[in-house]
Parts: structure tokens; sequence; C-alpha cells
């Protein structure tokens, strides 16, 4: 659930002049410590600069407005506000001397009502830290940027609000431990009424991959938006891949100390590989009831699950679907039995067959015959994707084939994971035409799926210009599925199309290079008009990431009416996989 994308706001409380400051109760020394150098760095140079106002007031602002000094280097920087959402201090003249306050990010993120809240939401404590995605100066791409900010009243007696922040996207100890107090009160205060502002993406209570969870003491899980397929029910068994049952030991963590952390195997909003994840958790009181609130970091080179059985590859499960396909053609509903056979050649580990009508009726599912007979062309997705009508839309292509991607729990199992299906029509011998499929759950990513993508996207843009623009930019469309979503360039290097780097849209790319100093929009634009459809590759970030991951991309060149389009979608890929 790329991304989708999460935003947090954490109120931290923080030694000040080498003395601890007077905070409330239920903020605990813990929310002092920081794991990371730089977080350190970071709070240090606010405080200074915080320091420098109390002591020269305004006259400060000419020092911290200084190319190259400590207070503005490279991506480092400090900014100050008044309490109204005027910018005082910024390197982006376009936004000093500006009223701020309705900015938002990408998301919809208020970023400058944040930060003041970051700073003044709570009395006994005047700082805090906020989670948003901002570019970098002189950057292109919005990146996550955690900032710290801190309330000062200067000699004037005017308040300002001082603040800095790191690009990065890790999430620390500290900010977890904070956004579950505010969580705890927020419950205590308002009780299920809480709830709403927990799924809201736009919230303090939700940033990068963390999010807020609530269980009842019994198991029930209420509150879950980083997997909302698992609300309403009762996961009090419920085991990570290691076995552990995560939630009973919530419970009981949260019932013998109040609060404190839980380590265990899960995976990240919109992910299918589970990482190791801590988890702090506190008690919470919902009229005469507790329940457990919570939230988790992924800390950074956490462990991820291994896979221990070779799964097919896109290919291999292609070439099992044709092999399938043929034996259905041959005996029609007379094959079923074989199919459900557990072990044989058609239904081994969670890999097996199903059938559908085509106009949705589900005759063969070898995993779960108990569902067959149903009507599934509607059918959504935990993310909201209809999976339902793409394999009918895939069957009834003109190819009369295509790959699906959704998320869907592996057999037996109440959790869903990503699913990479590939439909093919065929024709019974009884004359009536079937969608038969088989997919792998956590398919590893294949220029197979990019292919296929591209060339679907191209189809829909060459019919209908300008007017498919929408349906790639949806999120719930096949045209985005983990990491891969496809984009639309003109031939002079305009981004037209770009659902996962919307402020990238109506810019010219042309010049724009990775960081090799390889102009990689050129470059494919050139390749593309050239040959038609081609393979590049090149470094660049993933959806809500910091970092730039190597990536392959395909594109096609396109006509519709008098205009050409350049359609292209890629894969970031590890170095392992560069064979693929």
């Amino acid at each position: 659930m790329k991304k989708s994308i999460y935003f947090i706001i954490a109120a931290l409380s923080i030694i000040s002049s080498g003395k601890a400051q007077v905070v409330k109760k239920n903020h605990t020394a813990n929310s002092q410590q920081y794991n990371y150098e730089d977080t350190r760095k970071l709070v240090a140079l606010v405080k200074d600069a915080a320091a420098l106002i109390h002591l020269k007031s305004e006259a400060a602002f000419a020092d911290l407005r200084l190319p190259g000094s400590r207070w503005r280097k490279g991506e480092t920087y400090i900014f100050i506000l008044d309490l109204k959402g005027n910018m005082l201090v910024h390197p982006d003249p376009e936004l000093e001397g500006r009223n701020t306050l309705n900015l938002k990010d990408i998301n919809g993120k208020p970023i400058i009502r944040g930060l003041i809240n970051a700073a003044t939401n709570t009395p006994d404590k005047q700082e805090g830290w906020y989670h948003y995605e901002w570019p970098v100066p002189g950057g292109l791409l919005p990146r996550w940027k955690s900032s710290y900010v801190q309330l000062v009243k200067s000699p004037s007696g005017k308040e300002y609000i001082v603040g800095s922040g790191t690009y990065n996207d890790r999430m620390e100890r500290a900010f977890v431990i904070d956004v579950v107090q505010d969580a705890v009160g927020q419950v205590e205060k308002d009780g299920a009424d809480a709830f709403k502002a927990f799924h809201d993406p736009t919230s303090p209570f939700m940033a990068k991959d963390a999010y807020i969870f609530v269980i009842d003491m019994n198991g029930v899980d209420l509150v879950n938006p980083g997997f909302p397929s698992l609300e309403g029910r009762n996961i009090l068994d419920l085991k990570d891949k290691h076995g552990k049952k995560l939630v009973r030991e919530m419970i009981k963590v949260a019932q013998a100390s109040g609060s404190g952390w839980v380590d265990y195997m899960w995976p990240k909003p919109g992910k299918s590989v589970s990482t190791l994840k801590s988890t702090y958790v506190s008690k919470a009181k919902i009229g005469d009831k507790w329940v457990v609130v919570g939230c988790g970091v992924y800390l950074a080179d956490a462990p991820k699950e291994i896979s221990v059985t070779k799964k097919l590859t896109a290919p291999e499960l292609m070439k099992l679907v044709y092999e399938g396909a043929a034996v259905f053609e041959k005996k029609g509903e007379s094959a079923f039995p074989e199919f459900r056979q557990k072990g044989s050649k058609w239904f081994r580990d969670n890999t097996y067959f199903f059938v559908w009508t085509m106009d949705g009726e589900r005759v063969l599912n070898a995993a779960n015959p108990a569902i067959e007979g149903e009507h599934v062309n509607g059918t959504k997705d935990v993310l909201g994707r209809p999976y339902g009508k793409m394999f009918l839309d895939a069957a009834a292509s003109v190819n009369g084939e295509g790959w699906v991607h959704y998320m869907y729990p592996e057999p037996e199992d109440i959790f869903p994971t990503w699913k990479s299906s590939f439909v093919k029509r065929v024709t019974f011998p009884s004359g009536r035409r079937y969608l038969v499929g088989c997919g792998i759950y956590n398919m590893d990513m294949d220029k197979a799926f990019i292919a296929d993508v591209v060339n679907r996207a191209a189809t829909l843009v060459e019919r209908d210009g300008k007017a498919a623009f929408d349906q790639l930019r949806d999120k719930t469309s096949p045209f985005m599925f983990m990491d891969t979503y496809v984009f639309v360039d003109d031939p002079n290097g305009i981004e037209l199309v770009n659902p996962a780097q919307r402020s990238l849209e109506g810019k010219n790319l042309i010049n724009e290079k990775d960081v090799h100093g390889k102009l990689i929009v050129k470059e494919y634009i050139d390749a593309a008009a050239k040959n038609g459809s081609a393979w590049v590759d090149y470094y660049w970030y993933r959806p809500g990431e910091n970092t730039p991951a190597h990536k392959y991309t395909y594109v096609r060149k396109v006509k519709s009416g008098d205009k050409t389009y350049i359609v292209g979608a890629g894969l970031y890929i590890d170095s392992k996989d560069k064979k693929k």
C-alpha cells in the first residue's frame, strides 16, 4: 500500500540545555532516546538556533540565512515560522516572506499546520516532530522528510517556530512511543470516535510505513489502517512467520506492564514479505473496557523473511497455464478431478488452478472448493482493486490472456498478500468459453509483468488518447501494482502521467539525470522513437523511498490520432536479480 503513502506526528520530550524538562506523566524517558546520530545532530542544531533567537531576537535571522554556515549547508537548513504560518526564514525565495499556512505535501498532508501543532499542541512541551514529503533544495522529487521544531520566545516577546529536517525514510523508536501515547490520549478522550482519525492518511497518526492499530483484550482487531481486511476479525492466535503468537504477547505486555515493546515478523503496508518489526503497545480505556493501542517501527536493515520454497518464475507459470489450458480444451469439465489433486503438477504447495465462466462464476477452485459457484465479477481485494473484473477483462481481450496482480490470502490464511495470476481464455469441448488461471504468492518482479502492463496501457492510449490518462492514474486499476506504475511522456520530455509521483506531471524532464549522470528521459525517448520499443536501465526512486534503486524500464512509442506518446513502466531490482 504503496503505496500507497503514511504520515505521523510525534511530539517528543527531549533534554534541553542539559536538564530534563518537566513533561506530562505519560511521556517516558524512552522518548528522549534516538537510535541515529543524524537525528541527535538535527535536534542539537535546532536547539542551538532557538538559543540564538532567544539571545539575539530577530537579528539572529540574518545569521540563520547565511549560505554555507552550519545553519544552511547542503540538504540541511534552518527555517523559521511565526504562529500564523508566515515563513520568515527559508532557503527557497518562493516561500520566504509568504504566508504558507495552507501549504500541503503531494498527498494532501498539511505541512505548516502540522509543524506548528507539533510545537504548540502540548502545553508541557514545546517541541516535536512532523513527517511529510518535500523536495531537497534544488531537487525535483518530493522525498520523505522528518522535521524537528521548537517553540521559542524572543527577547522582543514574539514567539516563533524554529525547525530543520532530515531526508530519510527511517522511523525512530521515540517517534513510535509518542504517537502511541498521543493515540491513547485520543482514545481515552473520544472513545471509538477517535478511530476515524487513525484511518485518515493526512492525520498525525500515520507516517511512512507506521500506523496506529487498536485491538481489544479478546484479540479482535478494531483498527488496522495498514491491513483493513483484518478489522473485525479475532486474531488472538495469529502467528508470524516464526510461529510467534504476536497478538497474545501484545495483550500480555499491556496487561502486565501497561506498555512495552513486542518484536515479530510483519509485512510493511502494501508489501508481501515480512520484515522484523518492533511495536510499542499501551493499554487504553474506552468506557469500562481496556484495549491495546500500538504502532510499530521497521528498523533499518531489519531481517526479512526468507522463502524456503522455490517459486515458479513468470515464464514458468505462463507455460504451466498454457499446458493446463490445452488439457481443458481437450477434456473440459471432466479434467476437474485431476486439477484438484494436491501434489500433482497442477496443485503444488500454494500454486493451484481456478476456472471461471466468462460472466464471473467460479466453477473450479482447487484450493477451496467451498467457494465454487460464487459470482465474483465484482470482487475487490483489500486495496480496492477489482481483481474479478481484471481477470475477465484480460480473458476477454484481443489476446485472450494477461497478468493480474492483487492481494489475496494464501490457502487457510486470513492475511492478504500479493499474488500474481496469469489467466487465459479457453474454449471447452462443449463450445463454451471459460477463464483458466493460476497464480503465485509473493511473485518476484519480472520483465514479463512490465511488458504486459505497458502493452495493455499502450493499446488503451492508442485507442483513447488523453482520455486514457485518468484510468492510468487510478491506483485500483491494472496499471498500478506493488512498486510498478505506468507513466506517459510526450516526445519532448514533458511528463503527462505519473500516478506515483504526481508532482512531476506537466514538467519537462528531458534533461533529468540519475545519480550517475545518465540522461534517463532523453535516453528512453530516443530509444522508443528509434526502435518502437526498448528496455533501458537507470537509477530512480521507488515510490515513498529516499534511496535511488536500480530500475529497468520498458517503453513503447504510441500514436493516437496526430499525437505521439511514450508509454512506459519499470521494475526495481536488486543486483542479484539483474539476470531477469
